[in-house]
């Protein structure tokens, strides 16, 4: 999109500029994109609360309010129990490769070692009802990453993820959660939760506790998953799978892609093959990663990528339309099937502070949603 999102400076927040901040995420229809263009323009988030009902009102949601105070309090002491914590973007603990994406969450629930959403880290990813060789091959390049001082990511499914867990107790794990960080999914990882937990892992979750595991939250797991990482290795993988979607949002944030090779016969092999025609480094063992992720490592720029930032450039109007004429005009050319923020904008001719105020207002007031960093859907009631 057009607007530029300002990484958020890490600092030590006050008490209640943190909690604000989490009042803020908690609040309904406030995404991860919505909180930092209500950062930006408010200057902080309590300001921001203030301003979220007048803005939804003028979307026409008369009876829009923020989180309250009692429910995230209630949520803290559910997370202190846990023997959790919060991480809040802004805060120097936030992980500094999750602090560069646009699409960042700005508050993080965190159960076991903290310190390795800090370290050189790794994602691997893949099939669920992946083969025995696959779940081999997982394992294999974990335990060579831990012995090169790498840590590994992955979503703590079934399968090659869980492979991957177990291979990496004792060199260093986090598990990134697609529920609350307390809900176990599936339940038969339960064991290997704790494990992670007591062995000196983490656990993350972008969710309140609590929350169950939605098919819509898995998307949105990934970004974390391969953002937390300095690159992403899909071991197995069918053409339509999450693991793809991990690896395409690796590749969107800057980071390398890895694939291992298999099979032409085998579905599980070919999301991966497809990855490697276009052009992610083939992979036979640990050391192809360890060689190719060094150069990753010590590149200047990946930490000092710009904000994402609108790919052409809007075209202006004379006459600046109301508010209202505004939001309709978006609301006509968006639909549910995702569309391009930029294309949405270079279609609707609005300036771009404008556009911006008035898809900020259509999210707040529920009629849309984004998906992802760069596209938009239209939300009907009922829907």
């Amino acid at each position: 999109m057009s607007t530029e999102y300002a990484t958020p400076e890490q600092v030590d927040l006050t008490k209640d500029e943190a909690f604000d901040r989490i009042r803020l995420f908690r609040s309904r229809n406030v995404g991860p994109l919505t909180f930092r263009q209500l950062l930006q323009r408010y200057g902080s988030a309590g300001a921001a609360l203030d301003a979220l009902p007048d803005i939804a009102e003028k979307a026409g949601k008369r009876k829009y309010r923020p989180a309250g105070v009692t429910e995230v309090k209630r949520e803290a002491a559910a997370l202190k129990k846990l023997g959790g914590r919060y991480i809040v973007t802004g805060q120097a603990s936030y992980p500094e490769l999750l602090n560069h994406l646009p699409d960042a969450p700005p508050v993080l629930t965190v159960l076991g070692n903290a310190d390795l959403l800090h370290a050189r880290a790794v994602a691997l990813v893949g099939a669920r009802n992946a083969s025995s060789a696959g779940l081999r091959m997982a394992a294999l390049l974990a335990e060579e990453l831990g012995k090169s001082g790498l840590v590994t990511v992955s979503g703590m499914a079934r399968g090659i993820d869980a492979a991957v867990h177990n291979a990496s107790l004792n060199s260093g794990t986090i598990a990134v959660l697609g529920g609350g960080v307390d809900v176990i999914y599936p339940r038969g990882n339960a064991d290997l939760y704790h494990q992670i937990i007591k062995s000196g892992g983490c656990i993350v979750a972008e969710s309140p506790p609590g929350t169950k595991p939605l098919a819509r939250h898995f998307p949105r797991r990934n970004r974390i998953i391969s953002g937390l990482s300095l690159g992403t290795v899909v071991v197995e993988a069918a053409l339509r799978s999450g693991s793809l979607i991990t690896a395409r949002q690796a590749a969107e944030q800057g980071r390398d892609v890895f694939a291992i090779p298999g099979s032409p016969l085998d579905p599980r092999a070919q999301g991966a093959n497809r990855l490697l025609k276009e052009g992610a480094y083939l992979v036979e063992n640990g050391a192809d990663i360890v060689s190719n992720i060094r150069d990753t490592i010590t590149a200047p720029g990946l930490l000092e990528r710009p904000a994402f930032q609108f790919s052409g450039t809007p075209p202006t109007v004379e006459p600046e339309s109301t508010d209202d004429d505004a939001r309709a005009l978006i609301l006509g050319f968006l639909s549910p099937t995702p569309g391009q923020i930029d294309q949405i904008l270079r279609d609707s001719r609005l300036p771009v502070n404008e556009f911006n105020a008035a898809l900020l207002e259509l999210e707040l007031s529920g009629q849309a949603e984004r998906v992802g960093v760069s596209q938009v859907v239209r939300l009907y009631e009922g829907a």
